[in-house]
């Protein structure tokens, strides 16, 4: 199976807490995905803005006027889920908080990712500044000094439903925040909660009402996945756009059929912009002009070459899609019940099944993009199709392999994509005695796009590799700035064409210059920025 932890990004690794990015101001309006990615990935430090200050404390107002109310609240002076019948009486309210956090609090499993868990606490914290969920400002300011001094709480691979939101995994947060469990520090050293808080001067806070239940119901683990995915997608698009003009140039194919005039026969935008890209990587490349004269005998190029801008547009506009709805759900205040207007409201916003969409629609277009690219890469290997070059593009075939067992790998990630790409977000379980009676899933969803966009990188690295290769073969014949510029960047690390070497390092190297934005850096810096 194919790792759940994140290669390295364009972001890098710098830890929260060095004043490795600028401070992210949480207020009452929405974050960007800019934010997002700033704090779970580049460590910057966090703080309220003056109107979530307001906000907050105006709801606090509302919790603690109902909370002396003779009349029930629900998640105020009640239990919760099936037990919110159950009137809890003023001196066992706090326990009622407690006992919520520490209970929901049962993720089990592998330990998820440090960039995940900052995403899935700073989006909690956005909520909490929209004044929708009455928690006392001390609770939100000690989650913010958490996330600024680098505090991760342990939160496990299984425990969220998608509904109502990620409980488990944000009670694990909760329960750092109470000083109990497990985090780890902005070294990445695993201790005791209330340790690392004392340490950087932060108090466990004392749960009061409303606040446990406010913690835990959100969904913001998958849409902070959805973020980085996003992310991490839009880039890979461009680098399946690098790769593919390199596979373009190295199969001797012609770059005619991306014509703009062509192209706007089918106008959809993300077509429009890898086409775009494509006839800028390829337009001064000699390769293509040594066969694109009324000599050449190639009718039309095979549909895994010819058709990529209408796949990895497709694939765009389905990110954007995606965009979209993360966008809305980033302006979201989710919680039940919710502070309006001086008054407590139950609801079912909590659901996360516009998020879980999205999240499989994501891993299907990671499945396709990757199974194309596979396919490119095929070609350069098959004497009968590859235009002349060595078989396996081996030094001296029968002696060497060349690229045969990288293609191999390819094959069995593709595979696997292909499994991940089937929706988590049409199943459901029941559960809470029959109170929650039909969740998301949309946490699964979002762990095993994880999966997904990693192996994607891992397919568009390899025809990197196999690209760069077959260009050096076409010699005398130059290919393009751009595509010299993507196999230069691998040529600091990785040997050209020759007897065989070992390969995983090789392979490696090439993951790296994928998922870091080199290769996309390198063509940028020679052509400018691409669509």
């Amino acid at each position: 199976m194919v790792s759940t932890r994140s290669t390295t990004r364009g972001t890098g690794d710098a830890r929260p807490g060095q004043g490795s990015a600028s401070p992210v101001t949480v207020g009452v309006g929405p974050l960007d995905f800019t934010d997002v990615v700033a704090v779970a990935r580049g460590g910057a430090t966090v703080e309220l803005g003056a109107d979530a200050v307001a906000a907050i404390q105006a709801a606090r107002t509302t919790v603690e006027e109902l909370a002396a109310a003779p009349t029930p609240a629900y998640g105020i002076s009640t239990g919760f889920g099936a037990l919110a019948t159950r009137h809890i009486p003023t001196d066992r309210r706090a326990q009622l908080q407690r006992s919520l956090v520490r209970s929901h609090a049962a993720g089990s499993g592998p330990e998820v990712e440090r960039e995940v868990v900052r995403a899935l606490m700073l989006l909690r914290l956005s909520t909490l500044a929209t004044g929708h969920t009455g928690v006392r400002l001390q609770t939100a300011q000690t989650l913010a000094g958490m996330l600024s001094h680098g505090i991760t709480p342990v939160v496990h691979e299984y425990g969220s439903l998608g509904c109502s939101g990620d409980l488990a995994p944000l009670a694990h947060c909760a329960l750092a925040l109470i000083g109990e469990g497990d985090v780890t520090d902005r070294h990445g050293v695993r201790r005791p909660a209330a340790v690392a808080l004392s340490e950087a001067g932060l108090a466990p806070v004392e749960l009061e009402a409303k606040e446990g239940l406010a913690l835990i119901n959100g969904t913001d683990g998958m849409l902070g996945m959805l973020v980085l995915a996003i992310a991490d997608l839009r880039m890979l698009l461009k680098a399946a756009d690098v790769t593919a003009a390199m596979s373009v140039e190295g199969q001797l194919g012609t770059d005619r059929v991306f014509a703009e005039d062509l192209q706007a026969l089918r106008p959809h935008p993300g077509q429009a912009a890898s086409a775009r890209n494509l006839r800028r990587i390829l337009a001064d490349s000699a390769i293509v002009a040594s066969h694109r004269g009324p000599d050449c005998t190639r009718v039309q190029d095979a549909y895994s070459l010819r058709c990529s801008p209408q796949v990895h547009g497709g694939a765009r506009d389905t990110v954007d899609h995606a965009a979209l709805v993360a966008g809305r759900e980033l302006a979201s205040a989710i919680d039940n019940p919710v502070v309006l207007d001086g008054r407590v409201e139950s609801n079912g916003n909590f659901h996360g099944a516009p998020v879980a969409y999205v999240l499989d629609f994501l891993a299907i277009v990671a499945a396709d993009v990757a199974s194309i690219s596979e396919r490119r890469t095929d070609r350069f290997l098959d004497k009968t199709r590859s235009h002349g070059l060595p078989p396996f593009l081996a030094g001296d075939p029968g002696v060497d392999s060349g690229l045969m067992i990288a293609q191999y790998t390819q094959a069995a990630i593709v595979s696997e994509l292909k499994r991940l790409a089937a929706p988590a977000s049409v199943d459901s379980i029941p559960s809470s005695a029959m109170q929650e009676d039909h969740v998301s899933m949309g946490w699964s969803a979002a762990r095993k796009l994880r999966r997904s966009v990693d192996g994607l990188t891992r397919v568009i690295a390899i025809e990197y590799l196999t690209a760069a290769r077959a260009l050096d073969l076409r010699a005398p014949l130059q290919p393009s700035s751009a595509s010299a510029a993507a196999r230069d960047l691998l040529r600091r690390n990785v040997e050209g064409p020759g007897p065989d070497r070992h390969l995983a390092p090789e392979i490696e190297h090439a993951v790296q210059d994928v998922a870091s934005g080199a290769l996309v850096r390198a063509v940028e810096e020679t052509i400018g920025e691409l669509s």
